[in-house]
Order: structure tokens, then C-alpha cells, then sequence
């Protein structure tokens, strides 16, 4: 728009540097237009705003090619945190096959403690992380994690509370979401009542189903090429022992009411989920890129 009579205007002569020459077709006016860019704001719009390098182009008048120069400029600075006494969260997510982020979240704030970019996901990374966290002044008072196996065993000192909604996933991927056996149906009813129920009642409905379904489950079967007898209903035996074996840290949450622990990592899952909905956005970005988004939505 001209600054002169407000009329439609057109590039003349293209880039001055930063800047843009116009000519009004109405009153005759050339002028220049100036480029100011707030930093910060564009990289807000960027994380935050869901903007492409396309759309912060129109939107700031300029090319794509000054939007990603000034992006690259801003530097992510990690905020001073508050050391203290934390319930922490901790789960890993993927992007793509080579890079991982290990997450550790404190439960009272939802403040991000400490991140790490990782290939793989495993119990030691985990258990640095934590002594990591200890370093840095935190008293890490319990622990809700995914229940990976080894995990939940690796802090001798520290409570650990088993996340309910990743035993349902358990079970749901080994008797699926509409099981037709009506003892694999009975099983997973009982697993979705895990957060209405205290360790006591689930266990002795629990057992009250493994005493009914006993028979059914040790069912074998022959396979006649190699003569060779295997259990009938495998997926069943392993949702019911996942459950055995997990029972320990399910309900921990109960145990340390003072702690006010979750007995869910949803609050980090949810974050992961948000995270990936705002880089889809970005598809394409380089990895140093990608993890300066990453570090900038965790601030961690």
C-alpha cells in the first residue's frame, strides 16, 4: 500500500538490501520500504504460531531466505530454574529413526528439568539423567515412567509409580481394543478400572480372575510338524503376567499420598503429542534446525 495516497502498489526494482523499492501507479510516488524485523516475535510466531518460512515471508515482507537467516540468528537461551523437591516425569519420543529426545518433567509446575537428544532409548541414559537432575540441586522425591523393562527396579531409593495408561496400552496390544474371547474381555475391563481401584481391590479381582480363567490359560496345544506342545492363548498369558509383574508400581501413587504423585505421564505424552503437531509444519528442516525448535518448545 502506498505511504503516500494508500493505493495498490508494485516492486520496481527489487531488493535494496533489506529493503524493498515501490512506485504508486496513482500518484507517481517512489518510496522505499524498510524491513524491521523483531527477532523474538518472528521466533514465537515460528515455534509457537504454527507459521511456515512461506506464510512469516508474507506476513513480514520479506523473502524466505531473510526469514530463515534471521531465525538462524536467534540464540535459544535455557531459563534459570528453581531447584527444590520434584516428582519428575520422564519418557522418550522419537523423530523419525535417528533421533530421539529423553524428557524429564517435574509433576507440580509441568516445568521441564532436564532434556537429552538420544538414538536410543535406554535405562542407563535414564539413570544419568536422574543423577544428572541430583547435581543440579534437585531432590527428586519419586519417579512415573513408562515401565520399560529394567526401569522400574533401577532407582533402589527412590518410589517409582508405573504409568497406568501405559499398562492399559500393554494389554490393549496384546488383546486388542475388542477382544473376543470372553476371558481376554473380562481382563481388559478389569485393566480400565486401574485408576478407580486401590492396589487391594485390583489385586483380588485380579486373582479372582486368574482362579477362574486358570484352566483356559494353561490349554496347550500340539504342533504336529516337530511334535512340540505350546500354549492355546499366548497374547492372553502375557497381558495377565504383564499385569503380575507390574502390579508392584501401579499403585505407588497410593502409597505416598503426601507426594501428590500421578499415576499417569500423560502431562509429558501431551506435550510430545503438541510438540510433533507443531513441526509437522516445518517438514524438511535440517537436524540442527529441528533441534533448535526442539530446544526452544521444551526450554529445558
Amino acid at each position: 500500500m502506498c505511504f503516500y495516497c494508500g493505493s495498490k502498489i508494485t516492486k520496481k526494482n527489487g531488493f535494496v538490501g533489506k529493503n524493498q523499492r515501490y512506485k504508486c501507479h496513482k500518484c507517481g510516488k517512489q518510496f522505499l520500504s524498510i524491513v524491521r524485523i523483531d527477532k523474538n516475535k518472528l521466533w514465537d510466531d515460528y515455534v509457537n504460531g504454527k507459521q511456515t518460512y512461506e506464510q512469516l515471508s508474507q506476513r513480514y515482507n520479506c523473502s524466505s531466505k531473510t526469514i530463515k537467516r534471521y531465525l538462524d540468528k536467534v540464540k535459544v537461551v535455557e531459563k534459570q530454574k528453581q531447584v527444590g523437591e520434584v516428582v519428575v516425569l520422564m519418557d522418550t519420543t522419537y523423530f523419525g529413526r535417528t533421533m530421539g529426545v529423553m524428557l524429564f518433567k517435574e509433576s507440580y509446575t509441568g516445568q521441564n528439568l532436564y532434556k537429552e537428544f538420544v538414538k536410543y532409548e535406554t535405562n542407563d541414559l535414564y539413570f544419568k539423567g536422574i543423577q544428572e537432575l541430583r547435581k543440579r540441586g534437585y531432590i527428586v522425591k519419586a519417579i512415573v515412567c513408562d515401565g520399560r523393562k529394567g526401569l522400574l527396579t533401577l532407582f533402589k531409593d527412590i518410589p517409582i509409580q508405573m504409568c497406568q495408561f501405559h499398562q492399559v496400552a500393554i494389554i490393549t496390544r496384546y488383546l486388542t481394543r475388542n477382544p473376543k474371547l470372553i476371558a481376554s474381555q473380562e481382563l481388559r475391563q478389569l485393566c480400565l478400572k486401574l485408576k478407580d481401584l486401590d492396589r487391594q481391590e485390583f489385586t483380588a479381582l485380579l486373582n479372582e480372575w486368574y482362579i477362574k480363567w486358570k484352566e483356559f490359560l494353561d490349554e496347550r496345544s500340539t504342533d504336529i510338524s516337530t511334535g512340540k506342545s505350546f500354549y492355546k492363548h499366548k497374547k492372553l498369558r502375557s497381558a495377565y503376567f504383564s499385569l503380575q509383574r507390574n502390579l508392584p508400581w501401579l499403585f505407588v501413587y497410593k502409597d505416598y499420598p503426601a507426594l501428590n504423585i500421578p499415576n499417569t505421564t500423560n502431562a509429558i505424552d501431551g506435550q510430545f503429542a503438541d510438540l510433533k503437531s507443531k513441526l509437522r509444519v516445518h517438514n524438511g528442516l535440517s537436524i540442527i534446525r529441528k533441534k533448535k525448535f526442539i530446544n526452544e518448545f521444551l526450554e529445558a
